[in-house]
């Protein structure tokens, strides 16, 4: 016998041992080690905290296994909400020291600087968020066990939370005015240092090398992670987002970009919020404003940041009112939506098994970045390696929109690459070699999730089939 993280007993598979299975054992020991007792930390060494859609993407593999974890994760996460509706990045633990991890609460300072922002004054929080991950976990958790989340009342108590969330980010954060919510900072975007960034970048003066101390360094290694300019540069812009009060006026953001993953995460999170707000059956959710809203940010997306051309979605400077040339695995990602033109889908496929992402072909997993780009490299971060919540999203796009033996082919590299790896944060996209930290959270829950999938399709007939249903 085996045991869950939940401590159930699960049977053993039939000898020899399968790929499944072997991912399954692996990835319920990574997600055991990391939970604290009311979340799950992305790494006990490197990340010692709660991360924003690290626990989206980790209560969607522990739903597998203990629901209720599923649900605590979201639950724990939306507890450090502000009263603005912003899902903060990071929720520190207070029991950590100070210099575990940079920047650190004494630098955020939320409860004393995000105070006009509503930021909760019983727990210290970073004042950026990242990709609006939650709704869409939060359905995919309340599937695995309707009854015991209905008793619970989860979705109920988690659903004007999630709304808040999502008018958040398309209200304050539309900073360009055409429907799309912008990141203020790199780290919202998720992928901290991508090409993508390097241009609206340029602008920013970095702080000076001696102001901090970089504490990943100390557990990673340098030629994983972003460069010190690049540190320089996020903490530049983090502590001048600080001392404006986490203030969202337009003309006030050195850096405001719209980003097609950011955006695509947005629009999947409505469509998910329509499942919710069916599920709940009252006057005070009602599925057809949410479906409305995706249909229109969709309309946005395309309008604003699809190139035909390139046969890819590329992110927008607000402040130059351009898009950017580089070609990053974000401008695949909205490949999760069901009301994509059929037209951008089948591009963004073709573009996905291409020259610059090389799936099935010389890459085993989509990488980060464009393998012909200037600046791709395979083991530094997001400038070019492999990581599994992308290929996680990108796995489900394709199903979604009739790419199954493509999908197959991914999930069975995504399942021998996290084992081989030991669960790495993210891998070198040819060889897949471990780079980052080891027994990485989303990395084993993503994995949880694909071992146990047998027909990872939508439901048929469903207004979001393969993105909210399942």
């Amino acid at each position: 016998m085996r045991h869950s993280p939940s401590g159930a007993h699960v049977e053993s598979a039939v000898q020899p041992r399968s790929l499944p299975s072997l991912a399954y054992d692996g990835a319920c020991r990574v997600l055991s080690g990391n939970w604290t007792g009311s979340s799950t930390v992305p790494s006990r060494a490197l990340y010692p905290h709660q991360w924003s859609w690290d626990s989206g993407f980790i209560a969607i593999g522990l739903r597998h296994v203990s629901p209720a974890r599923a649900q605590r994760e979201l639950e724990t996460l939306f507890a450090a909400q502000w009263a603005d509706g912003r899902v903060p990045h990071i929720v520190f633990n207070p029991e950590i020291p100070l210099g575990a991890y940079f920047p650190s609460p004494d630098f955020w300072r939320s409860s004393a600087a995000g105070d006009k922002a509503g930021a909760p004054a019983s727990v210290e929080t970073s004042g950026v968020v990242q990709p609006p991950v939650h709704a869409l976990a939060a359905w995919l958790v309340h599937q695995a066990d309707p009854a015991a989340s209905a008793r619970r009342g989860f979705l109920r108590r988690l659903y004007p939370r999630l709304v808040a969330w999502q008018r958040y980010l398309t209200g304050p954060r539309d900073l360009g005015g055409h429907g799309l919510a912008a990141i203020v900072h790199p780290w919202e975007s998720g992928m901290d240092n991508s090409p993508c960034w390097d241009p609206p970048l340029a602008r920013i003066s970095p702080a000076a090398s001696g102001s901090f101390h970089r504490a990943d360094l100390d557990h990673g290694c340098r030629a994983d992670r972003p460069t010190d300019l690049d540190y320089g540069r996020y903490v530049r812009l983090a502590g001048s987002y600080r001392d404006r009060g986490y203030e969202d006026r337009p003309g006030t953001h050195p850096f405001a970009v719209e980003d097609p993953a950011f955006n695509a995460l947005l629009i999947a999170s409505e469509y998910a919020l329509a499942d919710i707000a069916a599920a709940l059956g009252d006057e005070a959710a009602d599925p057809a404003e949410h479906l409305v809203r995706a249909e229109s940010l969709t309309w946005a997306l395309v309008s604003r940041l699809w190139s035909e051309e390139e046969g890819l979605f590329l992110c927008r400077d607000v402040l130059a009112d351009e898009r950017l040339p580089q070609r990053s695995a974000a401008g695949l990602l909205p490949l999760v939506l069901p009301g994509l033109p059929e037209e951008v889908a089948a591009a963004l496929l073709r573009t996905a098994r291409g020259p610059h992402f090389g799936l099935g072909g010389p890459a085993r997993l989509v990488p980060s970045y464009d393998l012909t780009g200037s600046g791709f490299d395979p083991a530094r971060y997001w400038r070019g390696p492999a990581w599994f919540n992308v290929n996680w999203l990108l796995e489900r796009g394709m199903r979604l929109h009739g790419a199954d033996l493509t999908a197959d082919a991914l999930r069975a590299e995504m399942l021998r690459a996290a084992v081989a790896s030991d669960f790495a944060e993210y891998v070198d996209p040819f060889s897949g070699k471990a780079r980052g930290t080891r027994d990485f959270s989303w990395t084993a829950a993503l994995t949880l999730d694909l071992s146990l999938a047998k027909d990872r399709a939508g439901h048929a007939g469903s207004p979001t089939a393969g993105v909210a249903s399942r």
